[in-house]
């Protein structure tokens, strides 16, 4: 995963630090969120993430998977789910767990998503989230 521009709030920091241990937990063949926390914990130096906001965020986005995933491929429109990249399914999930808090206004989220695709993902990747993630928001009314 790459990264250009720097992370600057801490609710963006927590974004980012969520989508990347979505990512890990991904690509480690999916095993326990919290073993991926302890993980990454244990990697950088820190005691582990687990009341961190990343980390709450990252579990409850594995926690509604089936429904996210659902929501996801029903809303992106001649995409199979499988044919997602993994940072663009990830960054997904995380806007859509955090749309089911319904803590953050939903546009707030939205934009937050595309700035994690501008600065992780490919070039299509803000289009294509933006495209999903108001697709599955006004049809939930959420905007």
């Amino acid at each position: 995963m790459r990264s250009s521009g720097s992370v600057q709030r801490p609710e963006t920091k927590s974004r980012a630090r969520a989508l990347q241990l979505l990512y890990a937990w991904e690509l480690s063949g999916r095993p326990s969120i919290g073993a991926v926390v302890a993980r990454v914990a244990v990697i950088y130096g820190r005691a582990p993430l687990g009341y961190d906001r990343g980390a709450d965020l990252a579990a409850k986005a594995v926690a509604g998977l089936p429904e996210f995933d659902r929501r996801i491929a029903d809303a992106a429109e001649h995409w199979r789910l499988e044919r997602v990249g993994a940072v663009e399914r990830n960054i997904l999930r995380l806007a859509l767990a955090e749309l089911d808090e319904a803590a953050t206004p939903s546009r707030v989220v939205i934009d937050e998503a595309v700035k994690l695709a501008h600065w992780f993902a490919g070039a299509r990747a803000p289009a294509f989230v933006n495209g999903v993630l108001d697709a599955i928001a006004h049809e939930t009314g959420a905007l």
